[in-house]
């Protein structure tokens, strides 16, 4: 009988072993992180992490609003996924759409008092369970290292300059 050995699987062109074990690590700390982070969010305050982000980005721009190609951006949501989202959110009353008075095409997320209110109920335990699952995870040195170097990868892969002038740079709880 012939003894079968696995082989390992081929290098991948052009990407280096440190790059791909880099890389999967990016991904399972991204999964890993974001699940947890999501189950939690959920258990407490029955509120999705993607709703959370909208809720979050919206908060941060300026007069609570932000033009739906530009939310799309921040939240890594396609632009039909967010439209889905932000229906949701409208019907519930967390966001209203406003019509673009440059451009009647296109349309503003708003979010609204009620939004803003969820969104404060959520943060204070939703940044807790960021500092158990991140926060106390790495040290400061660490961290700083790993902004550094995600700064660099976002940096070095932005598709496009920002489309408005009067932008905010995205932000992340």
């Amino acid at each position: 009988m012939q003894s079968h050995q696995i082989q390992p699987a081929p290098e991948p062109p052009g990407l280096t072993p440190q790059a791909m074990a880099a890389w999967q690590s990016f991904l399972q700390a991204h999964t890993v992180v974001t699940r947890a982070l999501e189950r939690e969010l959920v258990a407490t305050q029955r509120l999705p992490l993607a709703e959370y982000d909208v809720l979050f980005q919206l908060s941060a721009a300026p007069d609570g609003r932000l033009r739906m190609a530009q939310l799309a951006d921040r939240v890594l949501l396609s632009r039909s996924g967010l439209t889905r989202l932000v229906e949701r959110l409208e019907g519930v009353g967390l966001v209203r759409r406003e019509v673009c008075p440059s451009d009647a095409r296109g349309a503003y997320a708003v979010l609204t008092t009620t939004g803003r209110a969820r969104l404060g109920a959520a943060m204070a335990g939703h940044l807790r369970s960021v500092q158990e699952h991140f926060g106390d995870v790495l040290d400061c040195q660490q961290m700083e290292s790993l902004r550094v170097a995600l700064d660099q990868l976002v940096a070095a892969n932005l598709a496009e300059p920002a489309a408005c002038a009067q932008e905010v740079a995205p932000t992340k709880p």
